[in-house]
């Protein structure tokens, strides 16, 4: 493929060029595909083909911590990123910061930056379905776009941003919906805050509120489960068993559980370990609506805690960064109401 065919498709995009920190981390963007058909990492990172045309874009600092599928990264390679964009940040010149990463949990971290990252500047999380030799390969556009929105002025304090497949979303919202398409990332409930077309970054939303903790480490071990028909407590004994210091469940509809799983979660609330409640639906949020056994209502009573729209994966990220902040129950609570 001929990387250098996209120069003329953007070689109107930026007239002043801004300074733009580039942190590659690995996944599929950086990845190519052998001869019997496996995905996996090389000696090179393929995205130093298109050096011409990102340099044209923007004047590039570029580091590498670590070379990692997303399925290995973890909170420790979070806080990583979290910090170099913050020394950064104090050093001043840099206008913004694109991070290529691997899908699969790419929502993960960008949520974390996005609660946790003091840097000022536009911080974009990219990433590619299809391997750098793979036919229809996205993963160079995906960064062409992930640098043109870093570059807008238009970007700043909108909170860390996910640029794939031309649209701009929101960490808070963005979550992945296929397994290999490359139009994956979606915000069901919200959709996309902006565009990245031929001719320009187009902003046509902008979040009410944003939330940001200063954080220094994270090292609590909290556990998502999913809930299901015929769910009782013996799950949630075994991972209280394994000494954990909280507890998301992806509970059914509205927030409601099997009432056979409630003496499970009264055992976490006894030993006042945290325990809230995400729906397993994709769109809409959890309410204390209904007041049977194991409704939301009853769930409520019982001290749980409702999470306002986040999926069970972020709302494992948010449990994280609040129990790095403070053990009270009522101040977890309210930075789950955000």
């Amino acid at each position: 493929m001929d990387y250098y065919s996209f120069s003329s498709v953007f070689s109107e995009v930026i007239v002043l060029k801004k300074n733009i920190l580039l942190i590659h981390t690995g996944g599929t963007i950086s990845m190519s595909e052998d001869t019997s058909g496996a995905v996996k990492p090389g000696t090179n990172n393929p995205l130093t083909q298109g050096t011409d045309i990102l340099s044209s874009l923007a004047d590039l600092v570029v580091e590498e911590p670590f070379n990692l599928p997303s399925p290995h990264i973890t909170p420790r390679e979070m806080l990583e990123l979290k910090y170099i964009l913050e020394d950064y940040a104090k050093k001043g010149n840099i206008d913004g910061a694109v991070i290529t990463h691997g899908t699969d949990t790419l929502e993960e971290t960008a949520y974390f930056l996005d609660l946790t990252c003091q840097a000022s500047f536009p911080v974009v999380v990219t990433g590619a379905m299809r391997s750098s030799n793979e036919i229809g390969s996205d993963g160079l556009y995906n960064l062409i776009s992930s640098i043109r929105v870093a570059s807008s002025p238009d970007a700043k304090g909108k909170g860390v941003l996910v640029v794939l497949n031309d649209e701009i979303h929101t960490a808070v919202n963005v979550t992945k919906t296929h397994t290999s398409n490359i139009s994956t990332f979606q915000s069901p409930q919200y959709g996309p805050i902006g565009i990245v077309t031929k001719r320009g970054v187009l902003f046509h939303h902008t979040p009410t509120k944003h939330e940001n903790y200063p954080l220094q480490d994270i090292s609590k071990r909290v556990s998502l489960i999913k809930a299901h028909a015929g769910m009782d407590s013996s799950l949630l004994k075994a991972v209280l068993g394994l000494k954990v210091d909280g507890v998301v469940i992806e509970a059914l509809g509205q927030g409601n559980l099997p009432p056979a799983a409630l003496e499970g979660v009264q055992e976490f609330i006894k030993n006042n370990i945290p325990v809230v409640i995400v729906s397993r639906s994709f769109a809409g949020i959890v309410q204390d609506v209904y007041g049977y056994e194991g409704g939301g209502k009853h769930l409520k009573e019982l001290g749980v805690i409702f999470s306002n729209g986040l999926n069970g994966q972020k709302a494992r990220i948010k449990l994280l960064v609040a129990l790095a902040k403070t053990e009270k129950m009522a101040e977890i609570e309210e930075m789950f109401m955000f």
